[in-house]
């Protein structure tokens, strides 16, 4: 066994244990969900027993995670800076875990359209939390207040728009692939200050 695997083999002896422990579960209850004995449970989380694919697989189903994420090691790239696009006011990050999302951050000082032909609708979904200020959501045929450290969820197959209200405000959101895909496809032409891209 090399070094790495060494590595490896302690990584995921310790993540059984700390997945276990934050489910608040004894041995004998996790060993009950993946039908082995406590005694083997203890064993393997303490490094007596060798590690057996198929109770990693049975293990990860337990502590409802995957072979993968129960197997996976750390990377280097763990810090990322944004891509920044100082005309909009926007700082872009993608989440390299699943490329197609990404996680915007935002100040706005316009309020929302008032007009209703000047709302979006495409497939997708978005998050959004408010740093700073209130923001305006209008959805659909509705307008919700979100103040600071309030957040949003909604399907973007909605007609929406979003803006500041009483002076400036920063919001963070997280926008799937989809999401992200139609807002990309509006062209500066069709950008304005109360309509943002994101």
């Amino acid at each position: 066994m090399t070094q790495d695997d060494g590595d490896l083999d302690s990584l995921v002896r310790k993540r059984v244990r700390a997945l276990r422990v934050a489910q608040g579960w004894s041995l004998d209850e996790l060993a009950t969900r993946a039908r082995l004995s406590p005694s083997t449970l203890s064993r393997i989380e303490n490094g007596q027993r060798r590690l057996a694919l198929d109770q990693l697989v049975t293990l990860a189903r337990a502590l409802d995670t995957t072979l993968d994420q129960l197997v996976e090691t750390a990377t280097d790239d763990v810090i990322s800076s944004p891509m920044i696009d100082a005309a909009h006011q926007l700082m872009r990050w993608p989440i390299r875990a699943d490329p197609g999302m990404t996680v915007m951050r935002q100040r706005m000082t316009n309020p929302p359209p008032d007009s209703p032909a000047r709302m979006r609708a495409h497939p997708g979904r978005e998050w959004l939390v408010v740093l700073s200020g209130t923001a305006v959501l209008l959805l659909g045929n509705r307008r919700f207040r979100v103040e600071t450290n309030q957040a949003a969820e909604f399907p973007t197959m909605l007609p929406h728009a979003i803006g500041a209200e009483g002076g400036p405000c920063e919001i963070l959101g997280i926008f799937d692939r989809d999401a992200r895909r139609g807002h990309q496809r509006n062209d500066d032409s069709t950008r304005d200050a109360s309509s943002p891209p994101r």
